[in-house]
């Protein structure tokens, strides 16, 4: 074989990885705008549900206001009230606030749910579950917020 015929086999070569370089970027960019709408569609149903859950807790808590959560921080709701105690003269303010969200998209391709627990001016719990969107179990995570709502509404009945 003479060089012009390696040659031309050399940059056939250099076209074909490039082609395939090109082909592999673009099934990356696929995958990422797949993880994507999987990450918005499990966000959609989980904030459904915790709009449910939170607006059914404020029934039987009257004076707590409901949110929607939508930003940086996350998409889903909260609630909370304020109150006020005398105590010897002394007025003071007492928060109270349950917070629900699913996390913002990432490049680690994870679905994490969070939640955050006030009541009477003290943070009582922080939780965290996640999930890789690949491997996501909706009906447990509707399964923590729901627990997660049971333990605030079982903690506030207790300080109230």
């Amino acid at each position: 074989m003479d060089f012009k015929d390696r040659l031309e086999r050399a940059i056939q070569r250099g076209q074909r990885s490039s082609d395939a370089d090109a082909r592999a970027r673009a099934e990356q960019a696929t995958s990422e705008e797949e993880f994507r709408r999987l990450h918005s569609q499990y966000r959609l149903e989980l904030s459904e549900h915790i709009e449910q859950c939170l607006r059914e807790l404020a029934r039987h808590f009257p004076g707590f206001r409901y949110e929607t959560m939508v930003g940086d921080r996350g998409w889903g709701g909260a609630i909370n009230r304020d109150d006020f105690s005398l105590v010897d003269g002394r007025r003071s303010n007492l928060f109270s606030r349950l917070e629900l969200v699913v996390r913002p998209f990432t490049a680690s391709h994870v679905l994490d749910l969070n939640a955050k627990g006030t009541v009477r001016n003290r943070e009582l719990f922080s939780r965290a579950q996640y999930q890789r969107l690949t491997e996501v179990d909706l009906q447990l995570l509707t399964d923590s917020i729901d627990r997660w709502v049971l333990e605030y509404a079982e903690l506030y009945a207790a300080k109230s």
